[in-house]
């Protein structure tokens, strides 16, 4: 069996869900109480057995357990977990647009998510019916596998299930760094979601947020795939039924392969009526449950408990088309949504419109990463870029991002060498100062301190604008918003449009479902409601290296007390900014000016950019030209709070608006997991974010709104 493994001494404060109901009276958000933080994650140790068959089997080193039954790991997923929580049926029968959540308590090796994933695609080729239908897949490991223990691990099934090859490819491609946390992992083509949750199952599922959902989200089906409860019984502690209890329904139903009286006593006390039913293999029994009517007490007794959303929103404006109205566009289209996006200028007109954007994280200490949005953020949006890059090859168009690597210099961070060590490598290491100079091209520097980030890397924004309006669900068109009208069954956005080639101006009114104000530190003139924000102004400089010059400067992106990168220009790049295609580029920067929301080109910022390379790496004044009025420039404005989080939600006394905005200087980083965010709250569903993150995310969080 899969393995996971929870405090006994942890207890997980359970609230008495609330309503979300709109109209009510203002009440800034307060911060749910925060369990205990999270240990730093251990990976499991696995040794390895030979089952019936003589097949080798991995077994936990920690708990002497199999993960998978002798007998056929596989059909015992199958038996155990998709046949007697009904799957098969539950999932046919899905509505339109529908979401169907799983929860599973041990992800081990992965083969439950890989059998019901196998059983979601055979459905889906089916029944056209669930093309808009989708899975989300939540679970929860302790100990989780290493990715070369894993990939040796389902080699052997992609052998015996040879039907399992390519959904196991997939899985091991995207598997991420073992950091505390939740991990989603979206498998766009087929609409299943998998949200993994590294660190204590009681921490994780208290995580998971029932508060700030439109509509609240439940659990549909328990995987219940822990190790025996006299390998560990802490997994089937009084805490975890609690959880459990508090994140099901009516119907709720959970299925495991233990019969074990803390297993049946844990169920039936928290709500669940049982049922013994034939075990797979040699096990006699195993155990059925599902959550009575009216035995939830935790649940809300409102229209929210239905399994279906009769108002399921159909069609959202998204009013500002930088990347974080983009992001937002394409997540709410992806989820089946119409969207329209707005924007007084153009799309990527603002801040966002660099000819580059460096995705690397701010990094923190491992013991802070549980809750580290950069840290989550980062990796998400490196998975969803690589996946839109798989798009844009098969367009054949520029890719979104490429992947160079990072490297920091340590000028200008909250985290040293010993600190970076307790990483995984696939995250972020130390490299030696060899291979630190060979990357980066220097030659005089001491790079001895050093943090390495492999995955980091270059995005295209004007590629990713490209792809994002391509979605067949979202249109765009320009408009200067005037008026944001909210009613009981409707949003409606009135705004200026210019017509003629005389530029007269007409008025038009866009009625939706919701609207999001994605307007950066003009979101505050579109709704009083959103915080008025700090602007920060940034220019950033590029200019054209000739082939001398190519060879002596830095050969990746690197980050100082600013940052620099070369690259080559693509085609799409002068739609905004003087770039030649297949010119090679080397920009850097940003100039930083508080309380300056001007986008004016300063000759002075420029060599503000240059002073600032040379006084970090003085070996680059002979190389860089020494003239810099040639320099092409771009200017913007950073949005950002007084805390320094984005604003992620639904607006006080509304129903219908929401923001998401002040992203600072990481957008890039940001927007694509705060997306995900929104989509869920606005959808009912459960946010990848724990429940204290989303209450710092709140735009109606109480510390921007004191006197």
């Amino acid at each position: 069996m899969s393995k996971f493994v929870s405090k006994p001494e942890s207890k997980s404060a359970i609230s008495k869900p609330t309503s979300s109901a709109a109209h009510k009276p203002y009440k800034a958000t307060k911060p749910p109480k925060k369990p205990a933080p999270p240990n730093v994650i251990t990976p499991a140790k696995i040794a390895w057995q030979t089952d019936d068959a003589g097949n080798q089997v991995p077994v936990s080193g920690e708990f002497g357990d199999v993960y998978f039954s002798h007998a056929d790991g596989l059909a015992e997923s199958r038996h155990v977990f998709l046949a007697h929580n009904q799957l098969p049926e539950r999932l046919a029968n899905l509505a339109d647009k529908q979401c169907f959540t799983i929860a599973e308590l041990g992800f081990g090796t992965g083969l439950n998510f890989l059998a019901t994933w196998q059983l979601w695609r055979q459905l889906r080729a089916k029944k056209p019916h669930l093309t808009s239908a989708r899975l989300h897949f939540i679970t929860t490991e302790k100990y989780p596998i290493p990715l070369n223990d894993l990939t040796q691990i389902l080699a052997l099934w992609a052998q015996r299930a040879p039907e399992l090859a390519k959904l196991i490819e997939q899985l091991l491609a995207n598997y991420p760094p073992l950091i505390a946390g939740c991990h989603r992992l979206n498998f766009i083509d087929d609409n299943i979601t998998l949200d993994i949750w590294l660190g204590d199952a009681g921490d994780s599922l208290a995580s998971l947020d029932t508060e700030t959902a439109i509509k609240r989200p439940y659990i549909d089906a328990w995987f219940l795939d822990g190790f025996a409860p006299s390998c560990n019984e802490t997994l089937w502690a009084e805490s975890i039924f609690t959880q459990m209890q508090r994140l099901s329904r009516p119907s709720t139903t959970a299925a495991t392969y233990s019969c074990a009286g803390i297993v049946k006593r844990g169920l039936q006390t928290h709500g669940f009526e049982i049922n013994k039913v034939k075990g797979f293999g040699r096990k006699r029994e195993m155990l059925t449950a599902v959550m009575a009517d009216n035995a939830n007490s935790l649940a809300l007794n409102d229209d929210s408990n239905a399994s279906i959303y009769p108002n399921l929103p159909s069609h959202t404006v998204v009013i500002g088309a930088g990347v974080a109205g983009l992001l937002t566009a394409w997540t709410l289209a992806n989820r089946g949504m119409t969207v329209t996006i707005i924007d007084k200028v153009a799309p990527l007109a603002g801040a966002s419109g660099n000819p580059r954007a460096l995705l690397a994280p701010n990094m923190t200490p491992i013991h802070h990463v549980y809750e580290h949005l950069h840290s989550i953020g980062y990796l998400y949006s490196g998975r969803l870029y690589r996946y839109f890059n798989q798009q844009a090859e098969l367009q054949q168009t520029p890719l979104i991002l490429e992947q160079t690597g990072t490297l920091d210099l340590l000028i200008k961070t909250n985290i040293g060498t010993a600190q970076i060590a307790d990483y995984p490598n696939q995250m972020a290491t130390t490299i030696t100062t060899a291979e630190a100079l060979r990357l980066s091209g220097l030659k005089a520097k001491d790079l001895a301190d050093n943090l390495y980030l492999p995955q980091s890397g270059l995005v295209n924004t004007q590629a990713l604008k490209t792809l994002i309006l391509k979605h067949l669900n979202i249109s765009y068109q320009q408009l200067s918003v005037t008026d944001i009208k909210e009613t009981a069954d409707k949003v409606m956005v009135t705004g200026d449009k210019e017509s003629g080639s005389n530029n007269n101006q007409s008025s038009i009114t866009i009625c939706a479902d919701n609207v999001v104000i994605c307007a950066a530190y003009e979101s505050h003139q579109l709704d009083k409601r959103i915080v008025e924000c700090r602007t920060i102004r940034g220019q950033l400089s590029w200019f054209t290296p000739t082939a001398e010059q190519v060879a002596g400067l830095p050969k990746l992106p690197l980050k100082y007390s600013g940052y620099c990168a070369p690259f080559i220009g693509q085609s799409g790049d002068a739609e905004v900014n003087n770039i030649s295609d297949h010119q090679p580029q080397f920009l850097l920067g940003a100039s930083f000016v508080d309380a300056d929301a001007s986008i004016d080109i300063r000759s002075e910022e420029n060599q503000q950019n240059y002073d600032k390379l040379l006084e970090d790496i003085p070996e680059l004044s002979n190389v860089l030209p020494n003239d810099t009025s040639a320099w092409q420039a771009r200017a913007g404005v950073r949005t950002q709070t007084i805390d320094y989080h984005p604003l992620v939600g639904r607006l006080a006394q509304s129903r219908r608006i929401w923001t998401l905005s002040a992203m600072g200087a990481k957008g890039y980083a940001l927007a694509p997991i705060c997306a995900e965010a929104l989509a869920d709250m606005m959808l009912g569903c459960f946010a990848p974010l724990s429940a204290v993150t989303l209450a710092r995310l709140s735009p109606n969080r109480a510390r921007l709104h004191k006197a």
